[in-house]
């Protein structure tokens, strides 16, 4: 949970990250950017700043924010009725992103879990985004990422989000955002 004062803040926070990369925003768009922080009210350690440009039936393109060192929680977009679930291609557009994906573990791996939480990352195949290289990942992949030092923002390119579905290692996790 938390407050509408750090929602504030964090959203006025994200938007010079945003300037920074150099991602134009619509005043609508500026006062919308979701405050993901999965429940655990630690955001400076997990959480995500997203700004959503469409989703529909058949696409979806967000910006996804992270403030330095900032962790997207382990997770996978499982099937939902007869859709086999999300495809996303992430782009990194400012910063450095560090993805961790199903497949033969990395060796001294860049980012580590948030303090307290390590047993619920359990995939450990390093991809490193730096601004322009992108990265697709398939339907039911397990993944998580963070970014590095400075922070990064993201371009998220999919198939229909339904957030709401994603299937977390950390049982903890709650998806919507809870605002006091």
């Amino acid at each position: 949970m938390i407050t509408t004062v750090q929602l504030d803040e964090a959203r006025n926070r994200a938007l010079g990250y945003l300037d920074r990369a150099g991602i134009a925003l619509t005043a609508d768009e500026r006062n919308e950017i979701e405050i993901a922080d999965f429940g655990l009210s630690e955001l400076d350690s997990t959480g995500l700043e997203i700004v959503v440009y469409i989703n529909t039936d058949r696409c979806c393109a967000k910006e996804l924010v992270m403030f330095p060192r900032q962790t997207c929680p382990e997770h996978r977009h499982p099937p939902v009725a007869d859709d086999p679930g999300k495809e996303e291609t992430f782009r990194c557009r400012w910063g450095v992103v560090y993805l961790y994906v199903e497949g033969k573990p990395t060796e001294n791996p860049k980012a580590a879990p948030p303090a307290g939480r390590e047993a619920h990352y359990t995939v450990w195949h390093e991809v490193v985004l730096n601004p322009g290289d992108q990265y697709t990942l398939s339907p039911g992949i397990r993944h998580w990422f963070q970014s590095g030092p400075d922070g990064a923002v993201v371009s998220e390119f999919s198939t229909k989000s339904r957030d709401e579905y994603d299937v977390f290692q950390d049982p903890e996790i709650q998806r919507a955002t809870e605002v006091a």
